[in-house]
């Protein structure tokens, strides 16, 4: 943890160029690699699945509690896309298998003055998003990578793919999502790390 939030102070990675998501599939600054390194802050909860819980609430009208079969059960959705850590490594072509988060956020129903979401996962750790990045189309709740399950270094059984951004706002192990009025910095934002995030404007620290 203290490495990386000295990386922040330095600027660690930082190109200083800016890359178009329509033109450059590679963002400034990374190196495609073929396996999927583990990151995380130490501690790699063990969830049971039958003990695992999903909560959406906050600034919605209908707070949503779901089990780990009751999540499998709404509709499943198929998204391929590649993933960026701000660590420099990019991962092309993950095939993932879960439930649209529009789709999860529907359930709910938000209030109309919600702008924001905070999500929290079992090993205490946060991070936000804009609800507008979050109700984006290929953005869901995965519990399934490459036709396997998610293993538990990764984040199973359910963890957040936005694969818009730097992969540190796709927490693992989720278990609550918050809608807000007001923006809610999380574990990494409030230690140097950016606040949006975006791989191809190098939004890497703040």
């Amino acid at each position: 943890m203290a490495t990386k939030q000295a990386w922040a102070r330095a600027g660690r990675l930082l190109t200083g160029v800016h890359g178009n998501p329509a033109v450059d599939r590679l963002p400034p600054g990374q190196t495609l690699v073929q396996d999927w390194p583990v990151l995380d802050l130490g501690v790699q909860p063990e969830v049971a699945p039958e003990k695992w819980r999903l909560r959406i609430e906050g600034l919605v009208q209908a707070p949503v509690r779901l089990t780990l079969p009751e999540f499998m059960a709404l509709p499943q959705a198929e998204i391929v896309s590649d993933i960026h850590c701000v660590t420099q490594w990019s991962r092309y072509d993950n095939r993932w298998q879960g439930v649209l988060a529009r789709d999860l956020v529907a359930m709910a129903r938000p209030k109309e003055e919600a702008r924001f979401v905070a999500f929290t996962s079992y090993d205490g750790y946060t991070t936000n998003v804009p609800l507008a990045e979050f109700l984006e189309e290929d953005v869901l709740l995965a519990h399934a990578w490459e036709g396997a399950p998610i293993t538990r270094q990764h984040g199973g059984p359910v963890r957040v793919v936005l694969p818009r951004l730097y992969l540190w706002k796709s927490p693992k192990w989720v278990t609550r999502i918050e809608l807000l009025r007001d923006d809610r910095p999380g574990f990494w934002e409030v230690r140097g790390y950016h606040n949006n995030g975006d791989p191809w404007q190098e939004e890497r620290y703040g």
